[in-house]
């Protein structure tokens, strides 16, 4: 039998690379190579110090409803004892294959003792799935615990070509050899590491609701003619105050547009009022200052605080909240386009629900969007950190609107099917 194990949260969590991780468990699950796909989920993903609540207590559809997909729930980063225990459960289950998702280096001491002995002990393929590699602030700290994970991997999934760079900048005398097929050897090349570039595929579990009332929603939520959206957690990297300058800018010449801001703050999930979550919050800030070589302190980050500073009330909407995944089609629909201007870019999951209701893309040009979006045809690019420039592209947009047929021809190059038949080539 042949069988595959992902490796990464669960249907349990909130976020991207959830809803991800459980996309592809329901390709493969789809595919006929795969007799058993199994998703192995952490229970805990991060140090019980983070001030944040991962949890999703709001989705009610089962994300995995249709599948024969198996689901555990194991790995606990604040439980040793829970990494040797998935390391058993995946010899248990014997899979060809196991997939790693990687976003944050944070997570390199439990996943590279998990990766460390599976290598050691059994023939499995495993693979990193990789969102990103080096982080913008990354501290010495960071730096050790992704070379202690990677460096046991036996190959790579990218979604960019900047990912595969920050590999060679992280193994500076090791040999990658990509592709984009799935190829994992080739003749003369056995000892270079495999690495499959594969775009960011589209989510198959978001879409749009034929008898939506859009003007309807456009009143409740107080919008004008034109929307920008914002969308997903609230963090500085992904430039929301970058957003409500060039909208002001924007604003000053235009009264039929409006800016929708729908997202939950990344660092206010928990009640401050229990010292608990005060004592948590603290501790955190203290240690971030002494592991970051990043002074600021991104659990102060308020840009919401300047809709009043830029006198924008009557032009923005906020709904300030995170969204269950059955509503997250009513903002994508009432909105014409979506924004992204980022400091600094991994591949995006907003980027991806923005062609499951054909939406261009206005984005900085950073990370891999110049590989993703280009000018005119799927959105606009607008230079990074230049409020200015962001403003025009706006404007460009409103000028000369991308045309839907557009957005559901690129779509359709980034399909799960696609990606989870190209990881799986050895067993098709």
């Amino acid at each position: 039998m042949n069988k595959i194990v992902l490796f990464g949260p669960g249907p349990y969590f909130k976020g991207g690379l959830a809803n991800y991780n459980i996309s592809l468990a329901r390709a493969m699950d789809a595919l006929s190579c795969w007799d058993e796909v199994h998703l192995i989920s952490w229970t805990q993903q991060y140090p019980a110090l983070i001030p944040r609540d991962f949890a999703d207590k709001k989705t009610k559809e089962d994300k995995l409803g249709g599948t024969h997909v198996k689901l555990h729930y194991l790995t606990d980063y604040n439980k040793p004892s829970t990494w040797g225990k998935t390391v058993e459960l995946i010899k248990e289950i014997g899979p060809q294959c196991v997939v790693i998702q990687w976003s944050i280096a944070l997570q390199g001491l439990p996943l590279g003792f998990i990766v460390k002995r599976l290598r050691k002990e059994t023939g499995i393929e495993v693979l990193f799935d990789l969102h990103f590699v080096i982080q913008k602030e990354q501290s010495f700290i960071d730096r050790y615990f992704t070379r202690f994970a990677l460096k046991h991997a036996s190959g790579f999934v990218v979604h960019a070509s900047k990912t595969l760079d920050e590999l060679k900048e992280i193994f500076p005398g090791k040999k990658f050899l990509m592709n984009e097929s799935g190829e994992r050897a080739s003749s003369g090349n056995g000892d270079a590491s495999p690495v499959i570039k594969l775009f960011h595929p589209v989510y198959d579990m978001f879409k749009p609701d034929p008898a939506f009332d859009l003007e309807a929603e456009k009143k409740r939520l107080g919008l004008k003619k034109h929307v920008f959206l914002f969308f997903g957690f609230i963090r500085k990297y992904k430039g929301l105050h970058y957003c409500l300058e060039s909208f002001a800018q924007l604003a000053k010449t235009r009264d039929d547009v409006s800016l929708l801001i729908v997202g939950e703050s990344f660092w206010k999930t928990l009640d401050e009022t229990k010292w608990i979550n005060r004592f948590k919050k603290s501790v955190f800030r203290i240690l971030r200052s002494l592991l970051s070589s990043n002074s600021e302190d991104e659990t102060q980050y308020n840009p919401l605080g300047l809709i009043e500073t830029l006198g924008l009330a009557d032009k923005v909407s906020v709904v300030n909240d995170f969204v269950p995944n059955e509503d997250v089609y009513r903002y994508f629909q009432v909105s014409d386009c979506i924004l992204l201007f980022y400091e600094y870019a991994t591949p995006s999951g907003v980027e991806s629900m923005a062609y499951n209701f054909s939406k261009p893309i206005l984005a900085s040009r950073v990370g891999h969007f110049p590989e993703t979006i280009t000018d005119g045809k799927n959105g606009y690019l607008a230079n990074d950190g230049d409020v200015e420039d962001m403003a025009k592209t706006m404007e460009k947009f409103l000028a000369s609107p991308i045309p839907e047929e557009n957005m559901k021809e690129m779509a359709s190059r980034f399909s799960w099917k696609i990606y989870a038949e190209a990881i799986s080539r050895p067993w098709r």
